[in-house]
């Protein structure tokens, strides 16, 4: 076995590595997937360079951690897809391949994007792993930012750990689109969008290291008054998101970037909106609701 991990940034070897020696699209075995799966308890997110693969080898690859969700977050549903249920369309295209128009609904929804978060937060059982396949790129903007959210638990001060640990937030995409300013949901789409309770402080089933579980579809905390909840995830996020926890990942075509969503929040940057950007993510489904894992 060729494979290799290595921290991106050697002063912090314990957040992004590069992989190298693996091929994707030819499959890998066995002892390569645990390898990968060792590198993501450490590392959180990992960065694999030239990686030409379509859809059905990104599945293959991804079903090796774990089963996958259905893209049941995206705003777009039913014959108006273009990708599989079970790929997430990150793009600003339509099916026909055509750049959206800004005022598109499934645009300004993806907007959303750029805020803070977990995948799938929103869901009873969140996401574990995000796998995100980069197919076309503008030619500036659009990069992806991580914050290890373990490092942000690390680094509170001990009376804001135990104000925090036993918390629980309520998070919805409603929350996280309104404060874009977006409440174009149809009924069905609120149903489907219910909060969900999640911890806010969460433990690693495999290094036990605690972490902090924020995004910006947390919107209320459970026995708290809503403007002071929303205060304190701010604060938190500010904190969780300083500089020196994050890591900005600048898209090359073919990379594929794979990051740990029970240990990071990321969110993309801006772009030319008259420029296609498309990747594909596959999403791995965690193995229970948070309330029921070990806190």
């Amino acid at each position: 076995m060729n494979l290799t991990i290595a921290p991106i940034d050697p002063a912090r070897p314990d957040f992004a590595g590069i992989v190298s020696g693996v091929d994707i699209a030819a499959g890998i075995s066995p002892q390569e997937a645990a390898a990968i799966e060792a590198g993501m308890d450490r590392f959180a997110v990992l960065v694999f360079r030239g990686q030409r693969i379509d859809d059905a080898q990104q599945l293959a690859f991804s079903r090796h951690f774990g089963p996958l969700e259905t893209a049941t977050g995206d705003i777009v549903q039913g014959a108006e897809r273009r990708l599989a249920m079970d790929v997430n369309d990150i793009s600003n295209v339509d099916k026909d391949g055509r750049v959206l128009p800004r005022d598109d609904r499934k645009r300004l929804f993806s907007l959303g994007n750029m805020l803070w978060h977990s995948d799938s937060s929103f869901k009873a059982t969140p996401a574990k792993f995000s796998l995100l396949s980069a197919r076309v790129i503008p030619d500036h903007g659009g990069n992806t930012e991580f914050a290890d959210m373990r490092a942000a638990w690390d680094t509170l001060d001990d009376e804001t750990k135990a104000l925090v640990r036993d918390l629980v937030c309520d998070h919805t995409q409603l929350h996280s689109r309104g404060v874009l300013g977006f409440s174009d949901f149809t009924d069905e789409e609120r149903r489907r969008f219910a909060p969900v309770p999640q911890r806010l402080v969460r433990r690693h089933p495999v290094t036990k290291r605690l972490s902090l579980f924020l995004s910006s579809h947390a919107g209320s905390i459970h026995g708290w008054p809503v403007p002071e909840a929303r205060m304190l995830l701010r604060d938190l996020t500010e904190h969780a998101t300083q500089p020196a926890f994050v890591y900005r990942h600048t898209w090359t075509p073919n990379d594929l970037v794979m990051w740990d969503n029970r240990t990071t929040m990321h969110r993309a940057r801006r772009y030319p909106a008259d420029q296609v950007r498309d990747l594909h993510r596959t999403t791995v489904a965690d193995s229970a609701p948070t309330l029921q894992q070990a806190a």
